[in-house]
């Protein structure tokens, strides 16, 4: 017996992928349901190869006999509906920043704490996190593991999509229009400066202290999901890339760790993949990490600056990874130990 499932927000770029992967994954659904605002009803959408749904109204469904919602509307849609829902009975897993802090809401990385999980009871709702978060903890945890991480500096260079599908347009027409001679002034709406031929050092609001809400929550959620101990501290860059987040990230350890050792303990890992070559086109870049699953980690090497340091490189499809496959396999996992159906 499989399960029903309504993807909220299926026309977005997160929606669309969350259909896309649980086809792929055969995820065990007897019944999906597309949801999206009222303006998206009657849009169609594709699941796998040859399904297609017709999306529904999210404003006025039922939710009651649905088994799971994919959620990935918006933060304030979310606070809305996924109560709404959980109390129909369905298990949330939202993919939006609202619920990700609430103590009593599970934030989950499979590969990072996935018995975390077993907290959905409290409200029926896990948290997904952050998209430069997933990727980044993926990475630290086998290290974490290794030698205990005390301090972690990263600096993010997060695509375009992370935005939406309006930050997308944005970067392809004003990169058309500077080969045609339009002002980017004109193609300026989602972010606060020119995006093409540049890099943007704001991601979401500016904090009191000076960060950024986007810094914030990596640093928030880190300590949430790793370690309650680890001192961060972020630096998040737009960058004029569609798809794939990268990060340099510096790491300081309470124990020694080579770089041999590093690498076996990532290799070993689950979801990531080194490829870690000293050489011309020895490492993974945005691009080529588009429409992949894993983490990519190259660029391994000793910090010669403090005692116990690593510094390395880490990239991943953001829409996938950083969203909608993190999601999916929360929901893999939420199935395998706790709603089991009898045949």
């Amino acid at each position: 017996m499989g399960y029903k499932v309504a993807v909220v927000g299926a026309t977005g770029n997160v929606g669309r992928e969350l259909l896309s992967i649980m086809a792929e994954r055969e995820f065990p659904a007897d019944e999906v349901v597309a949801l999206a605002s009222a303006r998206s009803v009657g849009m169609e959408v594709s699941y796998g190869e040859d399904d297609v749904l017709a999306v529904q109204n999210l404003e006025d469904f039922d939710f009651t006999g649905t088994d799971i919602v994919l959620s990935s509307p918006g933060a304030k849609i979310s606070a809305q509906f996924a109560p709404k829902a959980a109390a129909a009975g369905a298990v949330v897993i939202d993919n939006t920043s609202h619920f990700r802090m609430e103590p009593d809401v599970p934030l989950v990385v499979p590969e990072v704490n996935a018995h975390a999980i077993a907290g959905y009871t409290k409200r029926g709702i896990i948290a997904n996190p952050n998209c430069s978060t997933i990727q980044m903890l993926v990475a630290l945890k086998p290290l974490h593991d290794l030698a205990t991480i005390k301090r972690v500096v990263v600096s993010t260079y997060q695509s375009v999509s992370g935005g939406g599908k309006d930050a997308m347009d944005e970067l392809f027409n004003q990169t058309k229009g500077i080969f045609v001679n339009q002002p980017a002034e004109s193609h300026r709406k989602k972010f606060t400066k020119q995006i093409a031929f540049n890099v943007i050092p704001h991601i979401d609001i500016f904090m009191d202290d000076g960060s950024t809400k986007e810094e914030w929550k990596m640093v928030a959620e880190t300590r949430k999901i790793l370690d309650p101990d680890i001192a961060l501290s972020a630096t998040c860059v737009r960058v004029p890339v569609f798809v794939g987040h990268a990060e340099a990230i510096n790491l300081e350890f309470e124990n020694p760790v080579s770089e041999d050792e590093a690498r076996a303990a990532l290799n070993a890992f689950p979801g990531v993949t080194v490829v870690d070559h000293r050489a011309d086109e020895g490492y993974v870049t945005p691009q080529e990490c588009a429409g992949e699953d894993d983490v990519y980690v190259s660029r391994i090497r000793k910090d010669p600056t403090i005692a116990n340091g690593l510094s390395m490189w880490v990239v991943s499809d953001n829409l996938r990874k950083g969203a909608a496959l993190n999601t999916v396999q929360i929901a893999e996992e939420l199935i395998r130990l706790h709603l089991r159906k009898a045949a």
